[in-house]
Protein backbone atom coordinates (compact mmCIF):
# COMPACT_ATOMS: atom_id res chain seq x y z
CA UNK A 1 0.00 0.00 0.00
CA UNK A 2 1.50 3.38 -1.09
CA UNK A 3 1.54 6.65 0.88
CA UNK A 4 -1.47 8.06 -1.02
CA UNK A 5 -3.66 5.12 -0.01
CA UNK A 6 -2.45 5.43 3.60
CA UNK A 7 -3.37 9.10 3.65
CA UNK A 8 -6.78 8.41 2.07
CA UNK A 9 -7.49 5.65 4.61
CA UNK A 10 -6.51 7.94 7.51
CA UNK A 11 -8.79 10.70 6.25
CA UNK A 12 -11.73 8.31 5.81
CA UNK A 13 -11.30 7.02 9.37
CA UNK A 14 -11.04 10.57 10.66
CA UNK A 15 -14.23 11.58 8.87
CA UNK A 16 -16.11 8.59 10.25
CA UNK A 17 -14.99 9.38 13.79
CA UNK A 18 -15.92 13.04 13.60
CA UNK A 19 -19.34 12.23 12.12
CA UNK A 20 -20.11 9.91 14.99
CA UNK A 21 -19.33 12.72 17.44
CA UNK A 22 -21.94 14.98 15.83
CA UNK A 23 -22.86 16.78 12.65
CA UNK A 24 -21.95 20.20 14.08
CA UNK A 25 -18.24 19.35 14.46
CA UNK A 26 -15.89 21.89 12.75
CA UNK A 27 -13.35 19.18 11.76
CA UNK A 28 -15.14 17.53 8.86
CA UNK A 29 -12.64 19.17 6.45
CA UNK A 30 -9.12 18.34 7.64
CA UNK A 31 -6.96 21.48 7.70
CA UNK A 32 -4.29 23.16 9.74
CA UNK A 33 -7.00 24.93 11.73
CA UNK A 34 -8.81 21.71 12.58
CA UNK A 35 -5.50 20.07 13.60
CA UNK A 36 -4.74 23.11 15.77
CA UNK A 37 -8.15 22.95 17.48
CA UNK A 38 -7.91 19.17 18.00
CA UNK A 39 -4.43 19.51 19.51
CA UNK A 40 -5.69 22.09 21.99
CA UNK A 41 -8.50 19.74 22.96
CA UNK A 42 -5.88 17.13 23.86
CA UNK A 43 -6.60 14.93 20.82
CA UNK A 44 -3.04 14.94 19.56
CA UNK A 45 -3.17 11.57 17.79
CA UNK A 46 -5.99 12.71 15.55
CA UNK A 47 -4.23 16.03 15.06
CA UNK A 48 -1.08 14.18 14.02
CA UNK A 49 -2.95 12.29 11.31
CA UNK A 50 -4.07 15.61 9.85
CA UNK A 51 -0.62 17.17 10.13
CA UNK A 52 0.91 14.27 8.18
CA UNK A 53 -1.29 15.16 5.24
CA UNK A 54 -0.19 18.82 5.40
CA UNK A 55 3.50 18.52 6.19
CA UNK A 56 4.64 18.89 2.55
CA UNK A 57 2.27 21.68 1.56
CA UNK A 58 4.43 24.79 0.95
CA UNK A 59 1.90 27.30 2.27
CA UNK A 60 1.56 25.56 5.64
CA UNK A 61 4.82 23.61 5.96
CA UNK A 62 6.48 25.80 8.61
CA UNK A 63 3.46 26.35 10.80
CA UNK A 64 2.60 22.65 10.53
CA UNK A 65 6.10 21.77 11.69
CA UNK A 66 5.73 24.17 14.64
CA UNK A 67 2.42 22.66 15.69
CA UNK A 68 3.91 19.18 15.34
CA UNK A 69 6.83 20.16 17.60
CA UNK A 70 4.44 21.68 20.13
CA UNK A 71 2.32 18.53 20.33
CA UNK A 72 5.46 16.51 21.00
CA UNK A 73 6.28 18.89 23.84
CA UNK A 74 2.76 18.72 25.27
CA UNK A 75 2.97 14.93 25.30
CA UNK A 76 6.20 15.03 27.30
CA UNK A 77 8.54 14.11 24.43
CA UNK A 78 10.88 17.00 25.20
CA UNK A 79 13.84 15.55 23.29
CA UNK A 80 11.77 15.03 20.16
CA UNK A 81 10.31 18.53 20.42
CA UNK A 82 13.76 20.01 20.96
CA UNK A 83 15.04 18.37 17.79
CA UNK A 84 12.01 19.57 15.81
CA UNK A 85 12.34 23.16 17.02
CA UNK A 86 16.08 23.14 16.27
CA UNK A 87 15.33 22.06 12.69
CA UNK A 88 12.84 24.89 12.24
CA UNK A 89 15.06 27.58 13.77
CA UNK A 90 18.09 26.50 11.77
CA UNK A 91 16.14 27.50 8.65
CA UNK A 92 14.32 30.55 10.03
CA UNK A 93 15.84 32.37 12.99
CA UNK A 94 13.18 35.08 13.07
CA UNK A 95 10.19 32.76 13.59
CA UNK A 96 8.76 34.01 16.86
CA UNK A 97 6.37 31.07 17.34
CA UNK A 98 9.25 28.59 17.05
CA UNK A 99 11.34 30.50 19.63
CA UNK A 100 8.40 30.59 22.04
CA UNK A 101 7.74 26.87 21.61
CA UNK A 102 11.42 25.97 22.06
CA UNK A 103 11.69 27.98 25.30
CA UNK A 104 8.45 26.57 26.71
CA UNK A 105 9.58 23.03 25.88
CA UNK A 106 12.62 23.47 28.14
CA UNK A 107 10.49 25.07 30.86
CA UNK A 108 8.10 22.10 30.75
CA UNK A 109 11.14 19.82 31.12
CA UNK A 110 12.47 22.06 33.94
CA UNK A 111 15.69 22.58 32.00
CA UNK A 112 15.87 26.18 33.22
CA UNK A 113 19.46 26.88 32.20
CA UNK A 114 18.73 25.67 28.67
CA UNK A 115 15.53 27.73 28.56
CA UNK A 116 17.48 30.82 29.59
CA UNK A 117 20.06 30.22 26.87
CA UNK A 118 17.37 29.85 24.19
CA UNK A 119 15.55 32.97 25.46
CA UNK A 120 18.75 35.01 25.27
CA UNK A 121 19.36 33.78 21.72
CA UNK A 122 15.75 34.53 20.72
CA UNK A 123 15.99 38.11 22.03
CA UNK A 124 18.94 38.71 19.74
CA UNK A 125 16.56 38.23 16.83
CA UNK A 126 13.37 39.50 18.51
CA UNK A 127 14.56 42.25 20.81
CA UNK A 128 12.17 43.79 23.33
CA UNK A 129 9.54 41.07 22.76
CA UNK A 130 7.44 41.08 25.97
CA UNK A 131 6.53 37.38 25.83
CA UNK A 132 10.14 36.30 25.24
CA UNK A 133 11.18 38.52 28.15
CA UNK A 134 8.47 36.99 30.33
CA UNK A 135 9.65 33.44 29.57
CA UNK A 136 13.26 34.50 30.17
CA UNK A 137 12.27 35.79 33.63
CA UNK A 138 10.53 32.47 34.39
CA UNK A 139 13.69 30.59 33.43
CA UNK A 140 15.74 32.78 35.78
CA UNK A 141 13.21 32.17 38.56
CA UNK A 142 13.52 28.43 37.96
CA UNK A 143 17.31 28.61 38.22
CA UNK A 144 16.89 30.45 41.52
CA UNK A 145 14.51 27.81 42.87
CA UNK A 146 11.28 29.80 42.50
CA UNK A 147 8.55 27.30 41.65
CA UNK A 148 5.26 28.30 40.05
CA UNK A 149 2.05 26.41 40.64
CA UNK A 150 1.32 23.76 38.03
CA UNK A 151 0.77 25.36 34.61
CA UNK A 152 0.34 28.83 36.19
CA UNK A 153 2.72 30.48 33.74
CA UNK A 154 1.47 28.78 30.56
CA UNK A 155 0.31 30.50 27.41
CA UNK A 156 0.06 34.23 27.84
CA UNK A 157 0.85 34.33 24.15
CA UNK A 158 0.45 31.04 22.30
CA UNK A 159 -0.94 32.00 18.90
CA UNK A 160 0.80 30.49 15.87
CA UNK A 161 1.16 33.20 13.24
CA UNK A 162 -0.67 32.43 10.00
CA UNK A 163 1.11 33.07 6.70
CA UNK A 164 -2.15 32.89 4.78
CA UNK A 165 -4.39 35.98 4.72
CA UNK A 166 -7.44 34.04 3.55
CA UNK A 167 -10.08 34.18 6.31
CA UNK A 168 -11.44 30.91 7.54
CA UNK A 169 -14.03 29.99 10.13
CA UNK A 170 -11.63 27.92 12.20
CA UNK A 171 -8.94 30.64 12.03
CA UNK A 172 -11.30 33.16 13.58
CA UNK A 173 -12.16 30.78 16.41
CA UNK A 174 -8.50 30.05 17.13
CA UNK A 175 -7.62 33.77 17.11
CA UNK A 176 -10.52 34.57 19.43
CA UNK A 177 -9.45 31.87 21.86
CA UNK A 178 -5.83 33.01 21.87
CA UNK A 179 -6.72 36.61 22.69
CA UNK A 180 -7.98 35.45 26.09
CA UNK A 181 -4.67 35.77 27.85
CA UNK A 182 -4.05 33.66 30.94
CA UNK A 183 -7.27 31.75 30.35
CA UNK A 184 -6.46 28.51 28.53
CA UNK A 185 -3.51 26.36 29.44
CA UNK A 186 -1.25 24.26 27.28
CA UNK A 187 -3.00 20.91 26.95
CA UNK A 188 -1.67 17.60 28.06
CA UNK A 189 -3.00 14.95 25.70
CA UNK A 190 -6.09 13.00 26.73
CA UNK A 191 -5.67 10.61 23.85
CA UNK A 192 -2.48 8.81 24.82
CA UNK A 193 -2.25 5.28 23.54
CA UNK A 194 -2.11 2.96 26.54
CA UNK A 195 -1.63 -0.46 24.94
CA UNK A 196 1.19 -1.99 22.94
CA UNK A 197 1.55 -5.49 21.50
CA UNK A 198 5.11 -6.53 20.59
CA UNK A 199 6.29 -9.53 18.60
CA UNK A 200 9.99 -10.41 18.42
CA UNK A 201 11.96 -13.03 16.53
CA UNK A 202 15.72 -13.58 16.35
CA UNK A 203 18.26 -16.12 15.16
CA UNK A 204 21.88 -16.77 16.18
CA UNK A 205 24.49 -18.47 13.99
CA UNK A 206 27.77 -19.93 15.31
CA UNK A 207 31.09 -20.34 13.55
CA UNK A 208 31.54 -23.93 14.80
CA UNK A 209 30.06 -26.81 16.76
CA UNK A 210 26.57 -25.42 17.37
CA UNK A 211 23.40 -25.40 15.35
CA UNK A 212 21.54 -22.07 14.98
CA UNK A 213 19.37 -20.95 17.90
CA UNK A 214 16.01 -19.29 17.29
CA UNK A 215 14.09 -17.30 19.88
CA UNK A 216 10.80 -15.47 19.79
CA UNK A 217 8.47 -13.65 22.14
CA UNK A 218 5.14 -11.89 22.32
CA UNK A 219 4.32 -9.29 24.94
CA UNK A 220 1.55 -6.90 25.93
CA UNK A 221 2.40 -3.46 27.34
CA UNK A 222 -0.29 -1.75 29.40
CA UNK A 223 -0.02 1.83 30.69
CA UNK A 224 -1.83 2.35 34.00
CA UNK A 225 -2.06 5.27 36.45
CA UNK A 226 0.30 3.34 38.73
CA UNK A 227 2.89 2.38 36.12
CA UNK A 228 3.49 -0.09 33.31
CA UNK A 229 2.83 -3.85 33.30
CA UNK A 230 4.28 -6.11 30.59
CA UNK A 231 3.38 -9.83 30.55
CA UNK A 232 5.42 -11.82 28.05
CA UNK A 233 5.77 -15.33 26.60
CA UNK A 234 9.29 -16.35 25.50
CA UNK A 235 10.12 -19.30 23.26
CA UNK A 236 13.53 -20.81 22.50
CA UNK A 237 14.60 -23.57 20.16
CA UNK A 238 18.08 -25.02 20.65
CA UNK A 239 19.87 -28.31 21.16
CA UNK A 240 16.97 -29.95 19.35
CA UNK A 241 14.55 -28.84 22.07
CA UNK A 242 11.82 -26.25 22.36
CA UNK A 243 11.13 -24.37 25.60
CA UNK A 244 8.63 -21.82 26.91
CA UNK A 245 9.13 -19.20 29.61
CA UNK A 246 6.42 -17.01 31.20
CA UNK A 247 7.70 -13.57 32.11
CA UNK A 248 6.31 -10.32 33.53
CA UNK A 249 7.85 -6.85 33.95
CA UNK A 250 6.45 -4.12 36.21
CA UNK A 251 7.44 -0.44 36.27
CA UNK A 252 5.57 1.02 39.26
CA UNK A 253 5.68 4.75 39.95
CA UNK A 254 6.92 5.64 43.43
CA UNK A 255 7.12 9.43 43.50
CA UNK A 256 8.18 12.26 41.23
CA UNK A 257 11.45 11.28 39.56
CA UNK A 258 11.49 7.85 41.21
CA UNK A 259 10.20 4.58 39.78
CA UNK A 260 10.99 0.87 40.09
CA UNK A 261 11.54 -2.14 37.85
CA UNK A 262 10.35 -5.59 38.92
CA UNK A 263 10.62 -8.86 37.01
CA UNK A 264 9.60 -12.47 37.50
CA UNK A 265 9.99 -15.40 35.11
CA UNK A 266 9.03 -19.07 35.35
CA UNK A 267 9.73 -22.06 33.15
CA UNK A 268 9.54 -25.84 33.35
CA UNK A 269 11.88 -26.19 30.36
CA UNK A 270 15.54 -27.19 30.64
CA UNK A 271 16.36 -24.28 28.34
CA UNK A 272 15.41 -21.64 30.93
CA UNK A 273 15.95 -21.12 34.66
CA UNK A 274 13.16 -22.50 36.82
CA UNK A 275 12.67 -19.09 38.40
CA UNK A 276 14.19 -15.67 37.87
CA UNK A 277 13.54 -12.46 39.76
CA UNK A 278 14.93 -8.98 39.54
CA UNK A 279 14.35 -5.47 40.70
CA UNK A 280 15.78 -1.96 40.49
CA UNK A 281 14.92 1.45 41.89
CA UNK A 282 15.54 4.36 39.49
CA UNK A 283 16.01 8.02 40.32
CA UNK A 284 15.91 10.70 37.61
CA UNK A 285 17.63 13.96 38.50
CA UNK A 286 16.57 17.16 36.77
CA UNK A 287 20.11 17.50 35.42
CA UNK A 288 19.47 14.55 33.11
CA UNK A 289 21.40 12.02 35.23
CA UNK A 290 19.68 8.75 36.14
CA UNK A 291 20.77 6.33 38.89
CA UNK A 292 19.58 2.82 39.66
CA UNK A 293 20.43 0.05 42.10
CA UNK A 294 18.99 -3.42 42.51
CA UNK A 295 19.62 -7.12 42.21
CA UNK A 296 18.90 -10.33 40.32
CA UNK A 297 18.11 -13.86 41.46
CA UNK A 298 18.22 -16.86 39.10
CA UNK A 299 17.20 -20.33 40.23
CA UNK A 300 18.69 -23.23 38.28
CA UNK A 301 18.08 -26.85 39.17
CA UNK A 302 21.57 -27.26 40.63
CA UNK A 303 22.44 -23.77 41.82
CA UNK A 304 21.15 -20.30 42.59
CA UNK A 305 22.74 -17.14 41.21
CA UNK A 306 22.53 -13.82 43.02
CA UNK A 307 23.80 -10.60 41.47
CA UNK A 308 24.01 -6.97 42.51
CA UNK A 309 23.39 -4.51 39.73
CA UNK A 310 23.54 -0.74 39.37
CA UNK A 311 23.50 1.72 36.53
CA UNK A 312 24.33 5.29 35.66
CA UNK A 313 22.49 7.00 32.80
CA UNK A 314 22.75 10.46 31.29
CA UNK A 315 20.50 12.34 28.87
CA UNK A 316 22.05 15.17 26.88
CA UNK A 317 20.39 16.66 23.83
CA UNK A 318 19.25 13.79 21.61
CA UNK A 319 21.66 11.32 23.19
CA UNK A 320 21.33 8.82 26.04
CA UNK A 321 24.27 7.04 27.71
CA UNK A 322 23.85 4.14 30.14
CA UNK A 323 26.49 2.12 31.96
CA UNK A 324 25.35 -0.94 33.94
CA UNK A 325 27.35 -3.40 36.03
CA UNK A 326 26.55 -6.88 37.38
CA UNK A 327 28.45 -8.14 40.41
CA UNK A 328 28.03 -11.81 41.32
CA UNK A 329 29.69 -12.92 44.59
CA UNK A 330 30.90 -16.51 44.67
CA UNK A 331 32.40 -18.84 47.23
CA UNK A 332 36.05 -18.56 48.23
CA UNK A 333 35.88 -14.77 47.93
CA UNK A 334 35.55 -14.98 44.16
CA UNK A 335 33.50 -12.32 42.44
CA UNK A 336 32.41 -12.28 38.81
CA UNK A 337 31.84 -8.89 37.22
CA UNK A 338 30.31 -7.93 33.91
CA UNK A 339 29.32 -4.59 32.44
CA UNK A 340 27.23 -3.13 29.64
CA UNK A 341 27.43 0.24 27.85
CA UNK A 342 24.52 1.58 25.81
CA UNK A 343 24.76 4.67 23.60
CA UNK A 344 21.55 5.73 21.91
CA UNK A 345 20.72 8.67 19.63
CA UNK A 346 17.09 9.71 19.38
CA UNK A 347 15.87 10.96 16.04
CA UNK A 348 12.59 12.82 15.55
CA UNK A 349 11.16 11.57 18.87
CA UNK A 350 11.64 9.03 21.67
CA UNK A 351 10.27 6.18 19.52
CA UNK A 352 12.78 6.69 16.72
CA UNK A 353 16.40 5.99 17.56
CA UNK A 354 19.61 4.17 16.78
CA UNK A 355 22.11 2.78 19.24
CA UNK A 356 25.15 0.70 20.00
CA UNK A 357 25.51 -1.79 22.86
CA UNK A 358 28.83 -3.10 24.21
CA UNK A 359 29.16 -5.77 26.90
CA UNK A 360 32.17 -7.45 28.57
CA UNK A 361 32.69 -9.75 31.55
CA UNK A 362 31.43 -13.01 32.96
CA UNK A 363 27.88 -14.33 32.81
CA UNK A 364 26.23 -17.54 34.05
CA UNK A 365 25.62 -20.31 31.55
CA UNK A 366 23.78 -23.55 32.18
CA UNK A 367 25.81 -26.50 30.91
CA UNK A 368 23.60 -29.55 30.33
CA UNK A 369 24.48 -33.18 29.70
CA UNK A 370 21.71 -35.20 28.08
CA UNK A 371 21.12 -38.68 26.69
CA UNK A 372 18.16 -38.52 24.35
CA UNK A 373 15.39 -36.80 26.26
CA UNK A 374 16.91 -37.59 29.66
CA UNK A 375 18.86 -34.92 31.55
CA UNK A 376 21.90 -36.61 33.10
CA UNK A 377 23.51 -33.62 34.80
CA UNK A 378 23.77 -29.87 34.65
CA UNK A 379 26.38 -27.46 35.88
CA UNK A 380 26.36 -23.69 36.18
CA UNK A 381 29.47 -22.12 34.68
CA UNK A 382 30.69 -18.54 34.45
CA UNK A 383 31.68 -17.83 30.89
CA UNK A 384 33.81 -14.92 29.69
CA UNK A 385 32.36 -13.07 26.74
CA UNK A 386 32.45 -9.84 24.74
CA UNK A 387 29.39 -8.51 22.94
CA UNK A 388 28.73 -5.79 20.38
CA UNK A 389 25.33 -5.02 18.88
CA UNK A 390 23.59 -2.31 16.88
CA UNK A 391 19.92 -1.31 17.04
CA UNK A 392 17.62 0.86 14.94
CA UNK A 393 13.95 1.66 15.57
CA UNK A 394 11.56 3.68 13.44
CA UNK A 395 7.82 4.30 13.49
CA UNK A 396 5.14 4.34 10.85
CA UNK A 397 3.70 7.58 9.54
CA UNK A 398 0.77 7.50 11.97
CA UNK A 399 2.99 6.44 14.89
CA UNK A 400 0.77 3.42 15.54
CA UNK A 401 3.48 0.92 14.59
CA UNK A 402 7.18 0.67 15.40
CA UNK A 403 9.84 -1.54 13.87
CA UNK A 404 13.17 -2.36 15.54
CA UNK A 405 16.08 -4.26 14.07
CA UNK A 406 19.23 -5.39 15.81
CA UNK A 407 22.41 -7.08 14.67
CA UNK A 408 25.14 -8.29 17.00
CA UNK A 409 28.37 -10.28 17.30
CA UNK A 410 29.54 -12.32 20.27
CA UNK A 411 32.91 -13.76 21.30
CA UNK A 412 32.48 -16.31 24.07
CA UNK A 413 34.64 -18.81 25.89
CA UNK A 414 33.72 -22.44 25.39
CA UNK A 415 32.50 -23.96 28.64
CA UNK A 416 34.08 -27.33 27.92
CA UNK A 417 37.40 -25.88 26.70
CA UNK A 418 38.59 -22.91 28.84
CA UNK A 419 40.75 -20.50 26.88
CA UNK A 420 39.12 -21.47 23.58
CA UNK A 421 36.53 -19.12 22.07
CA UNK A 422 33.78 -19.27 19.50
CA UNK A 423 32.00 -16.49 17.59
CA UNK A 424 28.35 -15.95 16.81
CA UNK A 425 26.25 -13.53 14.78
CA UNK A 426 22.67 -12.71 15.72
CA UNK A 427 19.91 -10.73 14.07
CA UNK A 428 16.42 -9.89 15.25
CA UNK A 429 13.29 -7.99 14.33
CA UNK A 430 10.63 -6.54 16.62
CA UNK A 431 7.22 -5.23 15.58
CA UNK A 432 5.09 -3.09 17.91
CA UNK A 433 1.50 -1.98 17.48
CA UNK A 434 -0.02 0.76 19.65
CA UNK A 435 -3.71 1.13 20.35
Amino acid sequence: MNKSWLHITSLIMLLLVTQVKGQDTPYSNPSFESAYALAYEGKTNTAHNILYTLINEPETEEETSILWARTLSWRGDYDGARSAFNTILSKNKINRAAWLGAIKNELYAKNYHTALGIANKALLHKSNDPELQRLRAIAIDGINGIVYSDKAWYNVDSKIARSSSKPKKETAKVAERDTLQNVHKTPVTEEQLKNTVSVNSSVTFYDKRFDPITTSSISYNRQTPYGVIIPRINNSNRLGKNGIQLDVDLYPKITKGVYAYLNYGYSESDLYPNHKMGGDVYYNHKSGIEFSAGGRFINFATKDVKSITNSLGYYTGNYYFSLRSYITPEADNLTNVSGNLLIRKYLKDAENFMGINVGVGFSPELRQFTSGDQLLAETLLYIESQRLSFEYQFTSKNNLSAYRTNVGVLRQEQSFDPGSYFYSISAGLTYEFNF
